[in-house]
């Protein structure tokens, strides 16, 4: 019976634990904290990425080097070249700056 009683304690504990949690991140947030992993890398990045990914010589490993991430960041980050490299040079001239590809539900 003690155990039971003990379990249900640290089970409460632990409610107030994560209620406190959630409270302070939803404060954060309401200041504009960001929260999470910070950006691999910034609009001005994608911006000198763009330029020469349209044209042919220059390959995405090498883009990516140069900016010091992994393919995958420039192709999270430049959606476009999913679609090829012409897609990419109608996207450029397009205003705007691209972001990392949301999520689809």
């Amino acid at each position: 019976m003690a155990e039971c009683e003990r379990a249900a304690g640290v089970e409460f504990i632990r409610e107030l634990i994560v209620q406190g949690t959630n409270e302070g991140l939803d404060v954060a947030r309401a200041h504009g904290a960001r929260l999470g992993r910070p950006p691999a890398v910034t609009g001005e990045q994608i911006r000198h990425a763009c330029d020469p990914l349209t044209r042919p010589e220059n390959t995405v490993p090498s883009i990516a080097r140069l900016l010091g991430v992994s393919r995958n960041t420039v192709y999270k980050y430049v959606p476009e070249l999913k679609g090829g490299r012409i897609t990419l040079a109608d996207a450029t001239s397009a205003p705007g700056l691209p972001g990392p590809a949301q999520p689809t539900e």
